[in-house]
């Protein structure tokens, strides 16, 4: 099989809002088409925005007027899955024939979940998953996923699913992953450690699949004219490192840092089969006689009348 190219686009939510952060992804339309990728992973909440910093008046026990207030601004930032946002990516997939994985702050009723939309470049939409589990402070604005969207989605360039930010640090959702048949992990995130990295690389050997990391970059809280408790005004509030990972651990582009940019690489399918000879986590290294996983696919239960 001939080798495909995959990319990450770095970049950082607008504090202007949502409509803004689009323009800025679209303004790399051209870019993207010249790179020829036949898929494309965007960060974490790159369209909803990631409120680092933003403790929305709430303590242990009490909410204040002040953080309902700052829960209304971001909820009305969020995005629908039938909005004009989801449109724009959707015809941005068609103009540049590249599949995108993007990020989104999902907009559900009165719930926001921390999403990966998988988009096809004829059909649009068509896969979502829904972060199984806010990390920390998150679970105040976003709610968590269920088992009924965990998709491998299947892609010129590979069998595509989708593990957000710190979900990547959970063992049994990546054996579940594998099982499924991943071969290209895409993964959205803001995190910026050091440690994020060597995880990707962790990821990539382990799971013996491609990866590919997109985390959003933003500057200082003094540049953004904002102040964020304990943190330094001039220190980034991210600073990006998006990168692509070999099935064997090895960085193929990236870390891209302290800038908006598209890192690409052409990758060979093939490498999957290379890589497994030694190593396959679900097949012939996998001991299903002592270890089992049961995965609930169902999405929540739904209260019954009576």
């Amino acid at each position: 099989m001939s080798k495909v190219t995959v990319a990450a686009l770095q970049l950082g939510s607008d504090p202007a809002g949502t409509a803004a952060t689009l323009q800025r992804i679209l303004a790399f339309e051209a870019e993207i088409a010249a790179s020829g990728a036949k898929l494309v992973v965007l960060p974490e909440a790159i369209l909803g925005g990631y409120p680092k910093g933003e403790a929305f008046g709430t303590r242990l026990g009490y909410r204040t007027d002040a953080g309902r207030e700052s829960f209304a601004r971001y909820f009305a930032q969020a995005v629908d899955l039938d909005g004009p946002e989801v449109a724009a990516l959707a015809g941005l997939t068609a103009r540049t024939g590249a599949w995108i994985v993007a990020g989104v702050v999902e907009r559900a009723g009165s719930t926001l979940y921390c999403t990966a939309l998988f988009l096809d470049p004829e059909k649009g939409v068509v896969a979502k998953h829904r972060k199984l589990m806010p990390t920390g402070t998150e679970r105040l604005v976003w709610g968590m996923g269920d088992g009924s969207t965990m998709p491998v989605v299947d892609t010129p360039a590979g069998q595509a699913g989708a593990a957000i930010c710190w979900e990547n640090y959970m063992p049994l959702f990546r054996t579940a992953m594998y099982s499924k048949g991943v071969t290209l992990w895409c993964a959205p995130t803001v995190d910026e450690r050091d440690v994020w990295r060597s995880a990707m690389r962790h990821i990539a050997h382990e799971g013996r699949c491609f990866v590919i990391s997109a985390c959003q970059v933003l500057p200082s809280p003094a540049a953004l004219g904002r102040e964020v408790e304990d943190w330094r005004a001039d220190r980034p509030l991210i600073r990006g490192g998006s990168m692509i990972v070999s099935p064997l651990g090895d960085v193929l582009a990236g870390p891209l840092e302290g800038e908006a940019g598209l890192i690409a690489a052409a990758i060979d399918p093939e490498d999957i089969v290379r890589a497994r000879y030694d190593l396959d986590p679900v097949g012939h290294y996998a001991r299903p006689d002592l270890f089992r996983l049961t995965v609930n696919e169902d999405g929540p239960a739904r209260p019954q009348g009576g």
